[in-house]
């Protein structure tokens, strides 16, 4: 997910994406811990959209 697109969602819109990527986040760890896992990239891409997401939740003033 790019950071223009991040920008342009509302602040609602950013906490449910957030939600949904630190979900995402856990189970790719189960995921890799049990070995079935393809491409352990994905895990440090979904890191850095959540990164993104908080982000530009903090310069907003909500956290």
């Amino acid at each position: 997910m790019k950071i223009k697109e991040i920008v342009e969602l509302s602040t609602d819109e950013l906490h449910r994406k957030n939600t949904e990527l630190m979900e995402e986040l856990f189970n790719l760890h189960i995921r890799h811990t049990s070995g079935q896992l393809e491409s352990p990239a994905m895990m440090g891409n979904v890191k850095k959209d959540i990164a993104r997401i908080k982000t530009v939740l903090r310069q907003r003033g909500v956290q």
